[in-house]
């Protein structure tokens, strides 16, 4: 049947994130050190552990709103620093914009915007992810018709929740489909459980049987590998 929907998972699958999350954390520490600083030697492993246990206890539904779950955090922080409640709202709130500045400041890989521009001129796209990153940011709304979070939907990837919300937005069934992804689990499993063909992008080219439909070590070869799933 023919694919008329690719959906794509963006971090470590159209960049690599870590190094990302690592620099918009530091950014953010650094601007938070003058407005708050005894939140350096507070923010200890025990001490985060706790914040977050705590916040998940206060507010479920921050398990799949990473920027809710961030921002949560920051304010009970900033509280245990000393700040009143308002204030620590209002801190949090702008210590994140810093941050969310910096986590949608990234490195495309090799071929990346190509491969979505020439796909995008066959396919209706869209990208599903777990994590915040903003797809009018980082400009790729003009590939991408549509974007879901976890938080959308309230359910993070493996859950099906992501996958039958693009499937009901862009008006196809899970075999006009295909979904392009970096983890097996996430996005693989996810994507086969509901239906829709899964296509596994596997940089290092490691040995794991992960049962996608599709395997691809670079991102241009979607585009030979999608027509190919298209004509099953």
């Amino acid at each position: 049947m023919t694919i008329r929907l690719v959906t794509f998972d963006l971090d470590n699958t159209l960049w690599q994130v870590d190094a990302v999350i690592h620099r918009a954390e530091k950014e953010t520490r650094n601007w938070i050190q003058p407005h708050v600083p005894k939140y350096a030697s507070y923010m200890n492993p025990e001490n985060v552990a706790s914040l977050r246990a705590r916040v998940l206890e206060e507010d479920p539904d921050a398990r799949h709103d990473v920027s809710a779950l961030r921002i949560h955090m920051m304010r009970l922080a900033f509280e245990q620093c000393g700040l009143t409640p308002t204030a620590a709202d209002t801190k949090a709130r702008e210590a994140f914009a810093v941050f969310i500045q910096w986590r949608n400041t990234i490195t495309f890989y090799d071929g990346a915007q190509d491969t979505l521009n020439n796909l995008s001129q066959r396919y209706q796209l869209a990208a599903l992810t777990n994590g915040n990153a903003d797809i009018q940011k980082l400009g790729l709304d003009r590939y991408f018709s549509f974007a879901i979070s976890a938080a959308d939907v309230g359910s993070s990837k493996p859950g099906p929740e992501m996958f039958l919300e693009a499937l009901r937005r862009a008006n196809v069934s899970p075999k006009q489909t295909a979904h392009v992804g970096d983890n097996p689990i996430d996005d693989i499993e996810g994507a086969n459980r509901v239906g829709i063909h899964s296509i596994w992008v596997n940089f290092d080219g490691k040995t794991d049987q992960v049962p996608a439909h599709a395997t691809v070590t670079d991102l241009p070869s979607l585009v030979g590998t999608i027509a190919s799933l298209s004509a099953l």
